[in-house]
């Protein structure tokens, strides 16, 4: 097969004559179909905004708000409780979101982004269905899969094809493909035409679905991964594969309200959005397994990530799929970074086309600028990766594994590993393997557990103490629970928090305990993580501490008079430092006390911490405390935050303290 230089016929022939499915293709068309998209050159709708007032908002307050913004309601959201507005022909969308951002009733406000279908430039190639199965490399290993399980449940497994639509009835001017004849199909919408008929002008949903459910051994065309799975065709791409964030929001929730288990989306933007963030929560808690390309920004040298692209980057949720080629190389086109989960069939039809090699891309019936002529067309791109998956996830549910958590899991763990062992950025986990995936026998455990408690040695009587406490998740499956912390000494409860943790992942959680009214002596205080459904280790769901409640000494308090900050420059990185001054109750300067405090650099987005620091005061009163040199820029804040400040025969009166914190802007 890798003498492609030979005719298009010879390669055809030698398929009829040792392919698995008897397809005919002697009289169809096989295009390489040359499409180039820019996605990032319109970000958002320019007369659109997106709007979410707080709940506790009334319908007449929200009429108002948009009256005196001269804002109509284009569409509501029952689901997400967002509206999409259309704003005024003399404002920019950016304006209006200001300006909505302002209003205290608003509990976000956003431009109604844009994402694209995600294909990448190709020419022609040499090869076909490789991406399934082939001699030397097995694409996707789909025999070795089929002879395992062919995806025949009953009920059929439903994947919705979030996209431009799918070519899946005669209606008006609109065509069955007749690969797709049958395939299953179950009722979806068209919400950039709000119909209940999303039949695909496009021509990028139909080549996606058929990779996912393709009819198969009908004796025409090629073949799809889960051929008895159902599509739901979900249109929310328009004509050009550009759809706003509203529409797709209201197709993950239109989806997963009708009955599908898989989403699949070969669609992305690198704009994040609380709209769209929202959506795929609401179907990931449903018990939805959403599989997203990851996008064809990737740019060339080794060392940089590229951009991430949304919603596949919206990791908690979605599995992220990058492009692999014939040869099982990342595709130069496929993103890179630490979104990505794994990887999967795309095509390169850049592969060595003028030397001794082959170009590749995967194959699928669709249509070209006539919505009523069919072909079969070479595409490449993230797109075609994702779709791949989309329909494996299909075959593992149908076989019996349920749940997004289990069959990342499944997937992730099977998948045949490339560049450096185990994960990496590149090719996530690996390519995926179907038959390995569907062999996988997976005994996955929920286990949530206490795996620290810090508590103080001793504390005054009145004190606010920061009792810290470490959840951790040592089970295979995203879990939410609630953390409490009891003085089981007092019978009291001190506080509880809700926790969401992915698998492996370690929260650090603060409980401030008030002991105004703790009684003196002795007192053992329980962290508890309450238990989740399926956990039967409950042996590390608690853990105890002990402290001892002192008598507040009336005479010796000391407080926080004065924080001074400055910072020193060298090269981009900054460190910042401060001047703490601790004195007692007569403004006496206190030496000796140990301050203790939290340093965080704020870049207007995300607060991320830098160091604790520690020190104890001068014969002065004061404690000088330094944060880690970082790289920082113009207009980044360096916050210092005093947690504690302690001396023995002292008490820390915070409640007098001047200031508690103090900041300082780059310049």
């Amino acid at each position: 097969m890798r003498n492609f230089k030979r005719s298009l016929i010879m390669v055809i022939v030698v398929f009829l004559v040792t392919g698995i499915m008897g397809a005919s293709f002697a009289q169809q068309n096989i295009i390489t179909k040359e499409v180039v998209r820019t996605f990032e050159k319109q970000k958002w709708a320019t007369d659109e905004i997106i709007v979410k007032f707080k709940a506790d908002v009334s319908q007449g307050e929200i009429n108002l708000a948009n009256r005196s913004q001269r804002c109509s309601v284009l569409s509501k959201s029952n689901r997400g409780k967002f509206m999409c507005l259309r704003i005024p022909k003399n404002k920019t969308a950016k304006e209006m979101v200001d300006i909505y951002k302002r209003s205290p009733k608003v509990a976000y406000a956003e431009p109604n982004f844009i994402a694209s279908a995600l294909w990448a430039p190709n020419d022609p190639i040499y090869s076909y269905q490789w991406h399934l199965y082939n001699s030397e490399y097995k694409g996707i290993n789909m025999e070795s899969a089929w002879d395992i399980h062919k995806g025949d449940s009953n009920p059929k497994v439903i994947v919705a094809v979030l996209d431009t639509g799918v070519a899946y009835e005669n209606y008006g001017i609109f065509k069955q493909a007749p690969d797709l004849a049958q395939t299953s199909f179950v009722a979806g919408y068209d919400f950039v035409n709000n119909t209940t008929h999303p039949n695909d002008d496009e021509g990028h949903g139909t080549h996606v679905a058929g990779t996912i459910a393709q009819s198969t051994h009908n004796s025409l065309g090629v073949a799809g991964v889960a051929f008895n799975a159902s599509i739901m065709p979900v249109k929310v791409l328009n004509k050009d594969g550009l759809g706003t964030y509203a529409n797709i929001a209201e197709g993950i929730y239109f989806a997963t309200d009708n009955g599908a288990q898989v989403i699949n989306m070969s669609f992305g933007s690198t704009s994040e959005s609380k709209t769209l963030e929202n959506a795929l929560a609401y179907a990931y808690g449903k018990g939805i397994t959403i599989v997203c390309a990851a996008g064809n920004q990737g740019r060339t040298g080794n060392d940089e990530d590229d951009p991430p692209v949304y919603p596949a980057a919206y990791n908690a949720y979605c599995i992220a799929v990058g492009a692999t080629r014939y040869d099982e190389k990342r595709s130069y086109y496929s993103n890179r970074g630490s979104y990505i989960d794994i990887t999967a069939p795309g095509g390169d039809l850049y592969v060595d086309q003028n030397k001794d090699g082959y170009g590749d891309g995967v194959l699928q019936q669709t249509f070209g600028n006539n919505m009523a002529s069919f072909a079969y067309y070479f595409y490449q791109g993230t797109s075609m990766a994702c779709s791949h998956v989309a329909g494996v996830a299909a075959l593992l549910i149908s076989h019996g594994i349920t749940g997004p958590d289990t069959i990342r899991l499944a997937l992730e763990t099977t998948a045949k590993d490339k560049g450096p062992s185990g994960w990496d950025r590149e090719y996530g986990w690996g390519i995926v393997d179907a038959a390995a995936a569907l062999d996988y026998s997976i005994t996955p455990i929920h286990d949530l557990a206490i795996s620290s408690i810090s508590v103080p040695a001793q504390v005054f009587q009145g004190d606010i103490v920061p009792i810290i406490v470490n959840v951790t998740n040592q089970g295979d499956f995203a879990e939410s629970s609630t953390v409490t912390l009891v003085d089981i000494t007092d019978d009291k409860m001190i506080d509880e928090q809700s926790v969401i943790l992915s698998s492996g992942e370690t929260e650090e959680m603060v409980f401030n305990w008030d002991a105004t009214d703790a009684s003196l002596g002795g007192h053992t205080l329980k962290a508890e993580v309450c238990t989740v459904s399926g956990e039967t280790n409950t042996s590390n769901n608690s853990m105890t501490a002990t402290v001892t409640i002192q008598a507040k000494p009336v005479s010796l308090a000391m407080h926080i008079a004065k924080i001074s900050m400055r910072l020193r420059k060298k090269g981009s990185h900054y460190r910042a430092i401060a001047d703490v001054t601790i004195v007692d109750q007569s403004k006496n300067p206190v030496a000796g006390a140990m301050v203790t405090g939290d340093w965080v650099l704020s870049d207007g987005k995300i607060d991320t911490n830098i160091n604790t620091a520690s020190n104890k005061t001068n014969c002065s009163g004061i404690a000088r405390l330094s944060s880690a040199r970082v790289k920082a820029k113009s207009g980044n804040t360096f916050e210092l935050t005093i947690k504690n400040v302690a001396r023995d025969g002292y008490w820390f009166d915070s409640d007098s303290n001047v200031k508690s914190s103090g900041s300082i802007v780059v310049p």
